[in-house]
């Protein structure tokens, strides 16, 4: 199993990837956690990645691919991976396919969890997080006991700035624009598995496995 998670954020990319990778042994792979981990590793290429990040500015494509290419050369990878967070655009793609080419792997599929605004909105706006021990609630799917209190510690729950309906649509915005050439080109090398992510995560998981004949 080797592919890509496509997906706005609060399509389940995440959740998905978690349990696939403990049911399947394969590698779940963020840009975001290779970054981390290579700047406070305080790698060459995390001191690297870290001036930029100091100075406010994005991280090259150069770097992101050079850990990339660390990270998948890893003996974890041999068994699969799942991709998540990277590519973001045509031109990390095009970098993706010629990196595997050097590793001799071919990615599988690309699956694309798709989902409608009005559901991310629902889903990312509707949540609650404790401000004393961080736990997540929604007001909608998973309510506290007593309104506004953790059911854990009895900390006070509030709506982070980036789950606010205004911020979300602007994220989705930025989605749309960045993924829609790349769904566009993964459709055209016949790599694109498009599945219904509305549903609960059970459903999503059984129709990701249909599509590697692992039903």
């Amino acid at each position: 199993m080797r592919c890509i998670l496509l997906g706005p954020p609060g399509a389940g990319k995440g959740t998905q990837a978690a349990i696939i990778r403990d049911k399947y042994t394969v590698a779940h792979i963020s840009t975001g956690d290779i970054l981390r981990a290579n700047v406070k590793n305080n790698t060459a290429l995390g001191m690297k990645a870290k001036s930029y990040m100091d100075a406010g500015e994005l991280v090259p494509d150069s770097l992101i691919i050079e850990m990339m290419k660390e990270r998948l050369s890893r003996d974890d990878c041999k068994r699969g991976f799942l991709l998540d967070g990277f590519p973001r655009t045509v031109s990390q793609a095009e970098a993706l396919e010629i990196l595997l080419k050097d590793l001799e792997v071919e990615l599988d599929a690309v699956i694309l969890l798709e989902v409608s605004d009005e559901v991310v909105v629902k889903r990312l706006s509707g949540r609650r997080m404790c401000k004393q021990c961080g736990a997540i609630y929604h007001i909608e799917f998973q309510p506290p006991s007593k309104n506004g209190i953790c059911d854990k510690c009895g900390g006070e729950l509030y709506q982070r700035d980036d789950d606010k309906e205004e911020v979300i649509r602007q994220r989705l915005a930025v989605y749309h624009e960045q993924t829609s050439p790349l769904v566009e080109y993964y459709s055209s090398k016949g790599l694109l598995r498009p599945v219904n992510a509305e549903q609960s995560s059970d459903s999503v998981l059984r129709l990701i496995e249909q599509l590697f004949g692992k039903d």
